[in-house]
């Protein structure tokens, strides 16, 4: 596989990871969520269902560049989760702190996507593809902030 190959492979396993932990974040959220916080669960699954399809997309086009799909976790993943469940052991489980920890894991996405749009060696269609997930993603992100910022208003 030739350097540019490489680095695209690294670059698409990157996103992987980082939906692999938007799905993990999710889905320990669904678990988090309260009886009074029931409206928040259809938001979750939509979530976790938008990783799976980016997930799904990156995989086809990892395929196709014959590169090895990660099924791990970004090296953040297991920090995001662990402040994900200290946040919400020491704050009684409650709405904001799992909004919060949300967007926090969101912020992370947004990140990830913004840098591997700065690969230089994206071809134009993986660049349009990535960006078209950023969005979506980014709307995710606003989403998810608009119920945190109800909480702090409520």
């Amino acid at each position: 596989m030739e350097t540019s190959n490489v680095e695209v492979v690294e670059v698409l396993n990157d996103l992987i990871e980082i939906n692999n932990d938007r799905i993990k974040g999710y889905e320990t959220a669904l678990k988090e969520l309260k009886n009074e916080d029931a409206d928040l669960r259809p938001l979750f699954v939509s979530m976790i269902d938008e990783s799976r399809n980016a997930k799904m997309e990156l995989g086809e086009e990892m395929e196709v560049l014959k590169g090895d799909i990660t099924s791990g976790t970004t090296a953040s993943g297991p920090i995001y989760r662990a402040w994900m469940g200290v946040k919400a052991a020491f704050t009684g489980h409650n709405r904001h702190a799992i909004l919060e920890s949300c967007e926090f894991g969101e912020d992370a996405a947004q990140k990830a996507y913004a840098s591997a749009l700065e690969n230089e060696h994206l071809p134009g269609y993986l660049r349009d593809m990535i960006s078209e997930q950023k969005v979506m993603l980014k709307a995710s992100h606003n989403e998810i902030k608009a119920f945190r910022d109800q909480e702090i208003h409520a």
